[in-house]
């Protein structure tokens, strides 16, 4: 891990946004980031009781990933058309899963999202880590496939090979990693784990690191 180029990066940061996230020479940059709706929204949306009611958990689970400007708008129909045609067995199941993803033991809930969602060609990286992020923004990471792999390569995170099919083993590794690299940069650049990784997407793209 470069913790050396992190520093570097936060110097340069830090000196044209002195304020971090809160500068207002910034604020345009993050205009589209306003994470705490979702999250009170998410919260409310997927709470423990409402899981007596897997309907409602579905279509909470839904509505969250329709609310939020990280996943496509292709990836939101898709989903929807999958929602549309489930029994009311397959919904008791994938409430299940989302309940352990969220609740429970999350290595079971997040790899079994994944098998579920893949008879439907939706178990990617923005579906299935959204809704843990949004639930506890500053523990999950949202992890958006092309700001990963260059996190990857720009930080030389050792032992880490990013697929675009999401697996547990690769999701903790690299959030305990993102956990060390947030450990050593100043509170101002992550307000919360989707604010940090946006820090970096913003230093390495203008620090030429981002392909």
């Amino acid at each position: 891990m470069n913790i050396e180029k992190l520093k570097e990066y936060e110097a340069e940061f830090l000196e044209q946004y002195s304020n971090g996230f809160d500068d207002r020479n910034f604020s345009h940059i993050m205009k589209t980031f306003n994470p705490l709706k979702l999250e009170e929204f998410a919260k409310e949306a997927l709470k423990k009781e409402n899981f007596e009611t897997p309907s409602l958990v579905i279509d909470g689970f839904f509505k969250v990933v329709s609310k939020s400007v990280f996943v496509s708008l292709f990836d939101k129909l898709k989903l929807k058309d999958a929602i549309a045609t489930l029994t009311s067995y397959e919904k008791d199941m994938l409430s299940i899963e989302i309940y352990e993803l969220l609740y429970g033991n999350k290595r079971n809930g997040f790899e079994g999202l994944v098998e579920f969602l893949t008879e439907y060609k939706l178990a990617k990286w923005t579906i299935i880590s959204l809704v843990p992020y949004c639930i506890n923004r500053h523990e999950d990471y949202f992890i958006k496939p092309t700001t990963t792999k260059n996190i990857i390569k720009t930080f030389e995170l050792e032992d880490l090979i990013y697929k675009s099919k999401p697996s547990f083993e690769f999701y903790d590794k690299y959030t305990k990693a993102l956990d060390i690299m947030k450990s050593n940069i100043d509170k101002s650049l992550s307000p919360d784990n989707v604010g940090f990784t946006a820090f970096l997407k913003v230093a390495m793209e203008s620090y030429g690191d981002f392909k």
